[in-house]
């Protein structure tokens, strides 16, 4: 029995997975919204009609995650608390028969590029004067900003191009013109986000033009920051490294996973690299942009992995201190290339291994960290805890990387501004710091 008065036009947004799932129903709920239906992102669902639930598929926890939440609504909607339940996303586009089939209460699947489909099916328009155009999620003041779609790698643990197609860059007029308004409404971080980021533009141009696209976004007025995620090593453009160096609103960041470095388990990876590439690659990129902030992304407990080749990664990780690191137990993904390969590596195991990558990492991160009481830097305000204004550096993307606390009753900080701050003390992922004078 229905327990609350549902509002007919009102959609709650779920979101689950990464930021290229975020950007995604951020785009959804500027559709909705501009087809006149309330529009919520994760708040109090109980008098929304609609639910739409955006999956992710990537690895097992992930997809435990998304299941969970959709039999969670599934059960709301048997006790009326909800009309219409709807999944889309990477989950649904991966397994949409066999998901209608156990969890039958939801009224509809769509995938990842059924976006005009599903607002059909709400009795909607899609709008395609507003491509570009969504209702951030995020404080205004920083907005992921996705620059392309799909991946053509041909990485053997990945199901990504699996459930998002080949690579489509986005083309550089139609991502300044984004930008261009973002800036207006208050955003001053661009959070540049793709399946590829280094392989942006080739398909369109028939070169990568990742540098001719940073040097277009530093030009739009109002942007502060362009934070540089998901980049390929392989193939790397390193005429992107000359932008970043000298354009001052790039940030000296980048986001690089390279997911392992013993040369056998990248073979098996087909990553089209190895060790010694790899190292001639960081030390070229920390060459080319004195100062920048590395962060990587690395997978333990791939099938054949020896305890030779997790020594040889633990080894490689303290040699390169990298500023930022995070680290994935291997998931046996079906249909991809490694599914063939016996997963031969215990779950215990593949905890064990990550922990301690991650236990190396963090005594890293407090050395880095230490190093920098007493040096000023730069801040981007993303909000207020209690009392203290929290921040991020250059160095730092929102929720994976370090904070900046600021005591607030010592500070007239504003919240999406950037400010000078003295870092006073340091922890593993935190630097405390005063307002500069």
């Amino acid at each position: 029995m229905r327990t609350k008065t549902l509002k007919k036009n009102k959609v709650h947004v779920v979101t689950l997975g990464c930021s290229k799932n975020l950007y995604d129903s951020e785009v959804l709920m500027g559709q909705l919204q501009a087809n006149r239906f309330e529009v919520e992102h994760e708040t109090d669902p109980d008098d929304a009609s609609i639910v739409i639930i955006n999956t992710c598929g990537f690895i097992d926890a992930a997809k435990q995650e998304s299941i969970d939440t959709i039999l969670r609504y599934a059960h709301a909607k048997k006790k009326g608390l909800v009309r219409k339940l709807i999944v889309i996303g990477c989950l649904s586009e991966r397994y949409k028969g066999e998901l209608s089939e156990k969890i039958p209460e939801v009224d509809a699947y769509f995938g990842t590029m059924d976006l005009p489909r599903l607002l059909k099916a709400l009795n909607a328009d899609y709008k395609k004067e507003l491509v570009g155009e969504r209702l951030l999620t995020t404080p205004r003041h920083y907005a992921y900003f996705k620059i392309s779609e799909g991946c053509d790698r041909p990485c053997s643990f990945c199901a990504i191009p699996l459930m998002r197609g080949k690579h489509v860059s986005t083309p550089i007029d139609v991502l300044v013109d984004e930008a261009k308004r973002l800036a207006a409404a208050g955003t001053r971080e661009l959070l540049l986000i793709a399946q590829d980021s280094t392989y942006y533009g080739l398909d369109l141009y028939g070169k990568r033009r990742l540098a001719d696209l940073l040097r277009a976004l530093s030009d739009v007025k109002g942007i502060g920051w362009i934070r540089l995620h998901y980049a390929f090593p392989t193939g790397f453009p390193l005429d992107a490294l000359d932008v970043m160096r000298e354009r001052p609103n790039i940030c000296k960041y980048l986001d690089m996973p390279l997911q392992h470095v013993s040369d056998r388990m990248l073979a098996s990876m087909r990553r089209g690299t190895t060790r010694a590439k790899t190292e001639e690659l960081v030390a070229t990129v920390r060459e080319k942009v004195p100062g920048i902030a590395l962060r990587t992304t690395l997978i333990a407990g791939y099938p054949g992995e020896t305890k030779d080749d997790h020594a040889e990664m633990l080894e490689w990780v303290e040699k390169t201190r990298f500023d930022r690191l995070g680290v994935f137990a291997y998931s046996h993904e079906e249909n991809t290339h490694a599914f063939a390969l016996k997963d031969d590596v215990p779950a215990k195991e593949k905890k064990r291994r990550a922990e301690a990558v991650m236990a190396l990492q963090q005594g890293i991160s407090l050395e880095i960290n230490a190093a920098k009481v007493g040096r000023t830097v730069t801040i981007l305000v993303d909000r207020k805890e209690g009392g203290l204004f929290v921040g991020r550096t250059e160095q730092d993307s929102p929720e994976v990387d370090n904070e900046v606390l600021v005591p607030a009753a010592k500070s007239a900080l504003r919240i999406g501004e950037f400010a000078r701050v003295k870092i006073t003390a340091a922890s593993e992922y935190d630097l405390t710091a005063v307002p500069y004078e």
